[in-house]
């Protein structure tokens, strides 16, 4: 196993190396200058030389080669993402501040999905073609057709205007208050987590019905096996490994809904700083940003590699 997981540890070198240099090329393509921005908001003759100036303070006047060079040399051998083209702040010490906020948001989300999605999904499967079925499958498909930002946006609204109370805008620090820092996360959880939820619960049901459908299933049945402990002990099992391959899969769907949902919420974490940069076409944070999420999801899904494993014992690292 040992030697297993060190090749897949070097075969992401290349593809973070390949990551890297499309995230940096993407970004720069993106409609607008920020040059033309900082000249806007600073009042600044838009001359020829005030350009030219401002882009060779900022490292812009050299090709784009050049520049991603200069880049990845620096987070190599320096550990550097470089510095906020407005704030002249280190990129990397921005991230790191807003990290744990975006993470504690996904873990607290991916909890709600499998904690709600794997316990009815396993009922529904039990009890298939019953009225429990239907109303699971039911809400399963309302919660795939509620936007979370169109929930989000209501529970924000209409509480205020019918019971004049709202979610707390401000964020109190987790080393403060734990419980109340929880608890404000817990709707913006919650919300980013209902629609994963039915997802985990519709394949979960697929995968329990097809595994109970197996001999052995049947055969455990048939010699008098606790129907609990059969489906506990020997189906689940079997059937959450397409469902842990999905948690991989959807690590980045995560991050797309709490970019959003950060911005409702007002939660200062990697989303709210990355709205903030792409309006401000601040290139090293949008880049640094994607980057991180980017490590993220390759070293989530070699998690999920590494617990087949656990789940199947026929699955051998070599």
């Amino acid at each position: 196993m040992h030697a297993y997981v060190i090749r897949r540890v070097l075969a992401l070198i290349p593809t973070l190396i390949f990551a890297s240099l499309i995230v940096f090329v993407t970004v720069r393509l993106i409609p607008g200058d920020v040059i033309d921005l900082m000249l806007s908001t600073n009042d600044i003759g838009a001359d020829k030389k005030s350009r030219e100036q401002l882009e060779a303070a900022l490292g812009l006047d050299r090709p784009m080669f050049s520049q991603y060079f200069r880049w990845i040399g620096a987070l190599l051998f320096e550990g550097s993402l470089g510095k906020s083209l407005w704030q002249n702040t280190s990129v990397m010490e921005d991230i790191l501040h807003r990290l744990p906020l975006t993470f504690e948001l996904g873990l607290m989300a991916l909890a709600v999905a499998l904690i709600v999605g794997i316990p009815i999904g396993v009922y529904s499967a039990v009890a298939q073609d019953t009225i429990g079925d239907y109303v699971t499958r039911s809400f399963a498909i309302l919660a795939l057709a509620l936007p979370g930002f169109w929930v989000g946006t209501l529970v924000m609204v209409f509480p205020s205007i019918w019971w004049g109370w709202s979610p707390d805008v401000k964020l109190t620090p987790f080393m403060e208050d734990p419980l109340r820092q929880m608890g404000q996360m817990a709707i913006p959880a919650l919300i980013l987590g209902m629609a994963f939820s039915a997802v985990v619960m519709r394949l979960t049901r697929t995968m329990m019905l097809e595994v109970m459908r197996q001999d052995y299933i049947r055969t455990a049945l048939a010699k008098g096996l606790a129907t609990r402990t059969t489906i506990l002990r020997h189906a689940l099992r079997n059937a959450l490994i397409p469902v842990v391959t999905l948690v991989g899969l959807q690590a980045p769907v995560l991050f797309g809904g709490a970019v959003i949902l950060e911005q409702i919420f007002v939660i200062p974490g990697m989303g709210l700083l990355l709205l903030e940069a792409v309006s401000q076409r601040d290139y090293p944070i949008i880049t640094g940003v994607f980057l991180i999420v980017g490590v993220a999801v390759v070293f989530i899904n070699l998690l999920v590699d590494l617990s087949y494993g656990l789940l199947d014992p026929k699955v051998r690292y070599r």
